[in-house]
């Protein structure tokens, strides 16, 4: 968000009190923001605080500088969107309607009528949200071109979603948007390979990797979709997810791809042993295990831009290069992410990216940013 002028609109929702965290990681995305609150919403935070928050002051009534038209008029240097967060059925209602008798709603009809980006976060009630009203001016909010984020359903609440949610779809509205138009598919986790009715054989993919991806994926501004296996790490709210278990649950649904892009970070397992009805005797002194080597999924897919991942043990760049070239050539494959797990750890990761020439470029970092270069040299590569 680095450059990009957000006015955080906010109402009198209890949500409000989640809005000093949201300015404040806005900010550290990058954001210039710039506060204004309704008189409700002045009465849950207080306007000093959220001067605190971003840095300027508040903009609490509209007055002599006439705020709304110098932020969201036709001027020159206006602000990129207009976040209003959290959103009551009051003031979604009176913006649908193109009533203004608050200065949030004077800055979204000014927002509106102007042509500006406007981002609408609900909270409120769960009977609220079901009126049908007001979902009735839900509607008629999008069809004024305005991005309504969907709120959780939780005890009976419609609560605004995750703060990382919110400056996710942020950075997707206003970002980059090098991938406007893309479909992209992030296949990550581990599979489970049953042994018994009750044990399994997997790994020690956390699916961290591809959280990232598909959250680096989404704020580029394309339609994304995450197909996660046994995985250690929270799903992001943003981003359609689909759950498999086995390479034959995977298998299946790998007839459906059509996705212009895939990145496929899962560790799937080359092996996979005959399932036993029931469970084994745990009183036996040994036990044996035959494995059948599966087929490698990510080389019936070279009809797509795929960006495949190489993970080993204990070798160097050269070897990464090398082995990474060779999946190249008999997947198909455009690009190759390849690190040594001794590189790896929570939070953060070592990885080179390789193309059918060889190094393209070496990554060292938390694995958020290590995603957004991957994103990058992505981008780069179907220019």
């Amino acid at each position: 968000l680095k450059g990009r002028k957000v006015v955080l609109g906010v109402t009198g929702s209890i949500a409000a009190v989640e809005c000093v965290k949201l300015c404040r990681e806005l900010i550290r995305n990058g954001a210039e923001v710039h506060v204004v609150m309704s008189k409700d919403a002045q009465t849950i935070v207080h306007p000093w605080a959220l001067e605190f928050a971003s840095g300027r002051p508040v903009t609490t009534e509209i007055d002599g500088r006439v705020q709304h038209v110098s932020l969201c008029g036709d001027v020159p240097d206006r602000a990129d969107l207009l976040l209003i967060a959290p959103a009551t059925a009051n003031t979604i209602s009176k913006i649908a309607c193109g009533i203004d008798d608050t200065p949030v709603t004077t800055f979204a009809t000014t927002a509106l009528g102007g042509g500006m980006p406007v981002m609408v976060v609900p909270a409120m009630h769960g009977t609220m949200m079901a009126h049908k009203a007001v979902a009735e001016n839900i509607k008629r909010l999008k069809a004024l071109g305005v991005t309504v984020l969907e709120p959780k359903a939780e005890e009976g609440k419609a609560k605004m979603p995750s703060i990382d949610y919110i400056v996710s779809s942020v950075v997707a509205k206003v970002g980059k948007r090098d991938l406007e138009g893309k479909s992209v598919l992030v296949i990550a986790g581990a599979t489970e390979e049953p042994i018994d009715d009750i044990r399994v054989v997997t790994n020690r993919s956390s699916g961290e990797t591809g959280v990232e991806l598909a959250k680096a994926a989404f704020e580029r501004g394309a339609e994304v979709e995450l197909w996660m296996g046994r995985c250690s790490v929270e799903l992001p709210e943003e981003v359609p997810t689909a759950r498999f278990s086995s390479f034959q649950d995977l298998w299946q649904m790998t007839r459906k791809v059509k996705h212009d892009i895939v990145l496929f970070p899962a560790a799937v397992s080359d092996f996979s042993p005959d399932k036993v009805q029931g469970k084994i005797p745990s009183d036996r002194d040994t036990l044996k295990i035959v494995l059948k080597r599966n087929p490698k999924l990510i080389d019936k897919m070279a009809r797509h831009f795929v960006v495949g991942f190489k993970a080993q043990a204990g070798m160097d760049v050269d070897g990464l290069v090398k082995e990474s070239v060779a999946l190249i050539k008999r997947s198909g494959c455009k690009l190759v992410v390849a690190n040594s797990m001794e590189n790896v750890r929570p939070g953060r990761t070592k990885v080179v990216l390789v193309d059918k020439n060889g190094l393209v470029d070496k990554v060292e970092g938390a694995k958020a940013q290590v995603a957004d270069r991957i994103i990058d040299v992505v981008v780069r590569s179907m220019a």
